[in-house]
C-alpha cells in the first residue's frame, strides 16, 4: 500500500545559558503557548469525535449518564470481546465523555478505564475502530493535566501506541484507514510527551525512531504533530538533547523549514531552537546541517510572528556559542535582518533580536563587533533604552558598552583619529542623553552600569578631538566602514 496522501568564546551548557534568557521568564513563555496547543486541538478533537456521534447515536445526555450511576455498566462493556459492536458503543459514550470537561475525566479515571483502554489497544482481538476509539479517548484523558498524562503514561499506554504506527499495522489496513489511524496516534503520541512539567524523558525516548519515520511523512498533519512531539521531547537537560540528535532528526527538520505551511515550520524550527540550546558541539551538529541559510529565508520571507521570533530565538542562542559559530551567523548575512526588525518590529520580536546582538557583543570577536556597528546595531540599541522594560534596558546597556570598548581599544591604537568612533555614533543616536536617563532608573544595576558606560566613554574631548566630520555621510551606522 502507498503511504502517499492523496577563543573567549568558551563551551559548554553554562556559558551557553549566561547569554540566554532567565530560566523562568523563558519557561513561562513555553509553557503559556503549549498549553494553549494543547487546548485548541483537544477542542477540534472533540468537536470531531461529537459531531460524528451526533450522526451516528442518541445518547443520553452525559450529566444522566453520571448521575443514574449508570456509567459502571459501559466500562463493564469494554470487556466483551465476545461482542465488539456492543463493546464499540460503551467505548464510543466513554471516548465522549473524554473529550469533555475535566470533571468527566476524573470520573472515568477513578473507575479504572485507564488499564483497561491499554489492554484494548494492546489486544490482538480488537478490530481498527475500537483501536480508534480508544486512542481518541487516551489521547484526551492524557491531554487533560501533566498528572493524568503521566498516570496514561504509567500503565503502558506507549507501546501499544507506537506499534499502531509501526509500517506493518498500517499495511494491514485499507488506505484511507490506514492514514486516519496514522494522523490519530500521531497525535495522540504528541500528546503522550508534552506538558509542564517535562514528561520523564527515558520513559518516553523508544518514540525518537518512530518520530523520524513521521517526519519524513507525505501528510501535513502527520509531519506537523510528530514535529511538536519531538519540540517537546527537546526541551529537556542538555543530556538527553544528544538523544535527539542522535536520533538523526536534525537534517530533515532543518529541511522542514522551507515547508510551505508555518503549520510545519513552527514546531520543526522550535525544536531545532532547542537543540541549540545545548552545548557547542551539539549545536554545531545543527549548523553543519545547513540551519543558518534556512534561518537566513525566514527572516527575509513573510512569516507569521511566532516563526519570526522563533527564529530569532534560535540565533540567540547559536550567538552564545563559540567565535566559529557567531562568525557562521555572520557569513550567512543573518544580521542585516536582524537588525532591521531591531529598528522597525514590534517590541517582542525586537526582544529576542536585542538577546542575539547583545550575545554577538559579549562573546564575538573586535571585527564582530565593528561588522554590528557597521550593520546599524548601534542606532537600533540606543532605540531600545526608551523602552520601559528592564530586562532590555540591561543588555542594551551591556551591549553598547561591549561595542564602545571596542571603539576605545582602536582609539588606542590610533584608528579612526583621536577618538572613539562608536561613542560619537552614540552621540548621533541621541543615545547618551538616553543613557543619562537611566542614571536614575530604580533598578539599581540599570543605574549603576549606566553611570559607569558614562564615566568610562563620555568625554568631551573624545568628541571634539575626532578627526571625523560629523556632518558627512547621512549619519547612518553605514558610513562606518572597517576592513576585516
Amino acid at each position: 500500500m502507498s503511504l502517499g496522501p492523496g577563543s573567549g568564546s568558551g563551551s559548554g551548557s553554562e556559558t551557553r545559558k549566561k547569554g540566554y534568557k532567565t530560566a523562568i521568564v523563558a519557561e513561562e513563555g513555553r509553557r503559556r503557548r503549549e498549553e494553549d496547543l494543547i487546548g485548541i486541538r483537544k477542542n477540534k478533537r472533540r468537536d470531531a469525535l461529537l459531531n460524528k456521534r451526533r450522526v451516528t447515536h442518541a445518547v443520553p445526555s452525559y450529566d444522566t449518564i453520571l448521575t443514574e450511576g449508570i456509567l459502571p455498566l459501559f466500562v463493564e462493556l469494554l470487556s466483551r470481546h465476545d461482542a465488539p459492536q456492543l463493546q464499540f458503543e460503551a467505548l464510543s459514550v466513554l471516548t465522549n465523555l473524554a473529550s469533555g470537561t475535566s470533571e468527566y475525566k476524573r470520573v472515568i479515571v477513578e473507575l479504572g478505564v485507564v488499564p483497561t483502554l491499554v489492554n484494548l489497544l494492546s489486544s490482538s482481538s480488537s478490530n481498527n475502530d475500537i483501536r480508534e476509539e480508544t486512542i481518541c479517548a487516551l489521547g484526551n484523558i492524557a491531554g487533560d493535566s501533566p498528572s493524568y498524562r503521566d498516570f496514561v503514561l504509567s500503565h503502558g499506554a506507549l507501546s501499544p501506541l507506537l506499534s499502531q504506527l509501526e509500517p506493518e499495522s498500517l499495511l494491514q489496513l485499507e488506505p484511507h484507514s490506514a492514514w486516519a489511524m496514522l494522523r490519530l496516534a500521531t497525535w495522540c503520541l504528541s500528546i503522550l510527551v508534552c506538558g509542564y512539567p517535562p514528561v520523564n524523558f527515558e520513559q518516553v525516548k523508544s518514540a525518537l525512531p518512530v518520530l523520524r519515520r513521521l517526519i519524513h511523512s507525505t501528510d501535513e498533519e502527520v509531519v506537523a504533530d510528530a514535529c511538536w512531539a519531538l519540540s517537546y521531547l527537546s526541551d529537556v537537560p542538555i543530556n538527553n538533547i544528544q538523544d535527539i540528535i542522535e536520533a538523526g532528526v536534525c537534517p530533515k527538520l532543518v529541511e522542514l523549514l522551507l515547508y510551505p505551511s508555518d503549520a510545519v515550520i513552527e514546531p520543526a524550527l522550535r525544536t531545532l531552537r532547542n537543540i541549540v540550546y545545548g552545548d557547542d558541539a551539539q549545536t554545531q551538529h545543527v549548523i553543519d546541517s545547513q540551519l543558518l541559510p534556512c534561518l537566513h529565508q525566514l527572516l527575509t520571507q513573510e512569516h507569521k510572528k511566532n516563526i519570526i521570533k522563533e527564529a530569532c530565538w534560535t540565533i540567540s542562542n547559536i550567538a552564545a556559542g563559540n567565535r566559529a559559530q557567531i562568525q557562521a551567523v555572520i557569513d550567512a548575512n543573518i544580521i542585516p535582518p536582524l537588525v532591521g526588525f531591531l529598528l522597525r518590529a514590534e517590541f517582542d520580536i525586537k526582544e529576542d533580536v536585542a538577546w542575539a546582538i547583545f550575545n554577538v557583543t559579549s562573546r564575538g570577536s573586535h571585527d564582530n563587533i565593528r561588522y554590528l556597528a557597521a550593520q546599524g546595531c548601534i542606532k537600533a540599541l540606543c532605540d531600545l533604552l526608551s523602552y520601559p522594560d528592564p530586562m532590555i534596558n540591561s543588555i542594551c546597556l551591556e551591549g553598547l558598552e561591549n561595542i564602545l570598548s571596542v571603539g576605545k581599544a582602536d582609539k588606542e591604537m590610533g584608528l579612526h583619529g583621536k577618538g572613539n568612533i562608536f561613542a560619537l555614533r552614540v552621540d548621533e543616536c541621541e543615545g547618551w542623553d538616553k543613557i543619562e536617563n537611566l542614571l536614575t532608573h530604580q533598578n539599581n544595576q540599570i543605574s549603576e552600569r549606566a553611570a559607569m558606560i558614562v564615566d568610562k566613554f563620555w568625554r568631551e574631548n573624545d568628541l571634539e578631538d575626532m578627526n571625523v566630520d560629523k556632518n558627512d555621510g547621512d549619519g547612518s551606522d553605514q558610513d562606518l566602514s572597517f576592513d576585516f
